[in-house]
């Protein structure tokens, strides 16, 4: 029943006015309903007492209302005491939010009444529920559950729910086992971790990912296979004399110790000198010089005391086309056991190396073996092989870009792609003969050549040694008919551009060999056959 005016159940009344807790008239004629005092006794009329807010504790008591008379009130009373016609007054903390109840008089929660109840006109509504005294200490509203079982009172007396003293101990139990529970866990991530970090370096270590260690096969025919196999024979040898030392290649012959390399490798150490070799696995063994030859710019030394010595297989030089994969193997600048690659550039190209001495001795004439395996000063006498590790050349020359003289076999001057090795088949009749007798012999024709010709072609001289004759009496050249002042343009059909050409085509051939040659006499071409002496060599 509401007279169109909300009482404002926050505002605090004012002592001598009518409570705003009480609803006002609708008239201006009658009073407000009566109100007495706790310790009044209750009106007549038969009314049965209700139960009215009780004042919070250090609250001071209101002064009763004026009373009014006794009739119908003005609208059905609250049994439930909600405000804002019902307490707590307006000094009460806010109510729980109320929720709507089920009907048919669902239980409500007991009001704190005070000592003594206040007497409330008589209420005409049907259920009547029991008011169930509070001690008058308690100064708060009770908690209010609006889930509880019915026919229970909806607010519970005593300490809030799971404020037990059983309850704290459940609740500080299942807070330690999950502490307990929280730092195993934790202890073992720490220690994964821990182990993580010993283990790899960090957190913050970065590992790449790297292709696993194999076995170190490699094919036979490749380059690595080839060095595998062609290194345990290859030697560096140290050579020291009275005026000059240096550094070479060879490679072992036999097993009884001879090893092959270049005349002017050995040559620094004289008659007195010393030669080191140096094996790859890095042992060491003196080496003594069993014979050499300049013309062919090769030499033999060997070692005594040294076992399980591993020969380097021959091949054919004849058998080389160019194109040809080889692999050169040497101490280039004092760096030992080092590889290069590269192909067969070009076959009998005719070099002379040499001449540092002036008067010739020391010039060497070689039908060589031309390849771009890079080779460079500390080369020289080492081994160039094939792709089945075999020795088809004697690495021996470069040509260098800044000489502008030609073939240098001793110079400084590095690889410009231009290398030039003794054909093994020359190398090995040469080594036999140096092992067998100390000494090389040389295929000549019994001739003296002009030097000085700049025409097309080897010129045979006017006169030869010590004002001799040009062509050796009873050799091979005057028994086939050559006279002085004939042109030999070609040896075995192959062209012949000048006096040194001429000399490497003989010595690619052994003494005792036919030969066959094409000369010029005065403006006509004959042919001539003829067999190769024998000289001996320095």
């Amino acid at each position: 029943m509401d007279d169109g005016r909300q009482a404002k159940w926050w505002s605090r009344p004012a002592t001598g006015r009518p409570g705003r807790d009480e609803p006002e008239s609708r008239g201006g004629g009658e009073g407000d309903a009566p109100s007495v005092r706790p310790d009044s006794p209750a009106p007549t009329g038969g009314a049965a007492p209700a139960d009215g807010p009780a004042p919070l504790v250090g609250q001071e008591p209101q002064e009763p209302a004026p009373t009014r008379p006794a009739g119908p009130p003005l609208h059905e009373p609250d049994v439930y005491s909600t405000p804002p016609y019902g307490g707590p007054g307006p000094w009460a903390p806010a109510p729980p939010v109320q929720r709507p109840t089920p009907a048919h008089g669902t239980p409500v929660p007991p009001q704190a009444v005070p000592p003594q109840a206040v007497p409330l006109p008589p209420q005409p509504s049907p259920v009547t529920p029991q008011a169930t005294p509070v001690p008058s200490s308690s100064s708060q509203w009770l908690q209010y559950d609006p889930w509880g079982a019915p026919g229970q009172p909806l607010t519970q007396v005593g300490p809030p729910a799971g404020t037990e003293p059983g309850s704290r101990k459940n609740r500080r139990g299942g807070a330690f086992a999950g502490m307990l529970l929280l730092a195993l866990v934790a202890s073992g991530i720490g220690g994964g971790v821990g182990a993580y970090v010993e283990r790899t370096g960090g957190l913050t270590t970065v590992e790449l990912p790297q292709a696993s260690h194999d076995n170190g096969d490699r094919a036979p025919e490749s380059v690595a296979g080839i060095a595998a196999s062609a290194l345990p024979s290859v030697v560096t040898l140290h050579v020291s004399g009275t005026a000059e030392s240096g550094t070479g290649t060879g490679f072992v012959l036999d097993a009884r110790g001879h090893i092959l390399t270049n005349n002017h490798v050995v040559a620094p150490a004289g008659s007195s000198g010393d030669i080191t070799v140096t094996f790859s696995s890095g042992e060491t063994a003196a080496a003594e010089l069993v014979g050499k030859d300049s013309g062919y710019d090769l030499a033999v030394v060997r070692v005594k005391g040294v076992s399980g010595l591993k020969p380097l297989p021959l091949g054919n030089s004849d058998n080389v086309r160019v194109g040809d994969p080889v692999v050169a193997i040497g101490a280039p600048f004092d760096l030992s056991n080092t590889v290069t690659s590269g192909i067969i550039s070009a076959k009998q190209r005719p070099i002379t190396a040499g001449g540092e001495k002036g008067d010739g001795s020391d010039i060497s004439y070689v039908d060589a073996l031309q390849t771009d395996a890079p080779i460079n000063p500390g080369n020289s006498g080492g081994p160039l092989v094939d792709t089945q590790a075999h020795v088809i050349g004697i690495n021996s020359a470069i040509r260098a870009a800044d000489s502008g003289k030609g073939t240098e076999r001793g110079g400084q001057s590095g690889s410009i792609g231009l290398g030039f090795a003794i054909p093994i088949n020359q190398g090995k009749r040469v080594a036999e003969e140096l092992i067998n007798t100390g000494k090389a012999t040389h295929p000549v024709i019994g001739v003296t050549l002009d030097m000085k010709f700049t025409g097309d072609g080897a010129k045979v001289g006017e006169k030869g040694p010590e004002d001799g004759p040009a062509v050796t009496k009873g050799g091979p050249a005057a028994k086939a008919g050559i006279r002085s002042g004939d042109v030999i343009t070609e040896v075995q059909g192959q062209r012949v551009h000048s006096g040194e050409e001429l000399i490497v085509k003989i010595r690619a051939h052994r003494p005792g060999d036919r030969l066959e040659l094409r000369l010029t006499r005065g403006g006509e071409e004959r042919s001539v056959t003829l067999t190769l002496g024998s000289a001996s060599g320095t």
